[in-house]
């Protein structure tokens, strides 16, 4: 058997360390909702598909934070020199996931907004206004 470093014990320790919740990006897209007055919930109804980053549960929107390189972005998405067949098929998977979680979530009446974490980086401030959107549309009273 022939040495892979791609599929070693040390990589795979390596891959295993990569956060699924807590992010970078989702953190500071928290910091920003809290900051702007919207106040959300980390855990939703157990029944729903997917897991959401965030919940507005009384407005049913559910958001995500992707990563650009785990979910193919388009404008940022990276292709690795290493193992380029299985990454390729690895993120098709994630982006065909995202489509049937985004379909499930809009058939029970839930509005889904994913957000880029390229775009906390380059507009923060037009991802929270994207979000309070749908939270609080125009025309509510709001809460204090």
């Amino acid at each position: 058997m022939v040495f892979d470093p791609a599929v070693s014990p040390f990589r795979s320790a390596l891959m295993g360390r990569i956060r699924g919740r807590n992010t970078g990006p989702e953190l500071k897209l928290r910091q920003a909702l809290w900051k702007a007055g919207l106040r959300y919930r980390l855990e939703g109804p157990t029944r729903l598909p997917g897991r959401p980053d965030l919940f507005f549960v009384r407005a049913k929107v559910a958001v995500f934070v992707d990563g650009c390189f785990w979910h193919g972005c388009p404008e940022h998405g990276t292709q690795p020199k290493t193992r380029p067949e299985f990454w390729a098929a690895k993120i098709a998977r994630n982006r065909e996931r995202d489509g049937q979680v985004d379909a499930a979530l809009a058939a029970m009446g839930w509005h889904v907004v994913r957000v880029w974490e390229h775009e906390l980086r380059q507009d923060l401030d037009g991802c929270v206004a994207r979000i309070r959107a749908l939270v609080k549309p125009t025309g509510l009273a709001e809460r204090g």
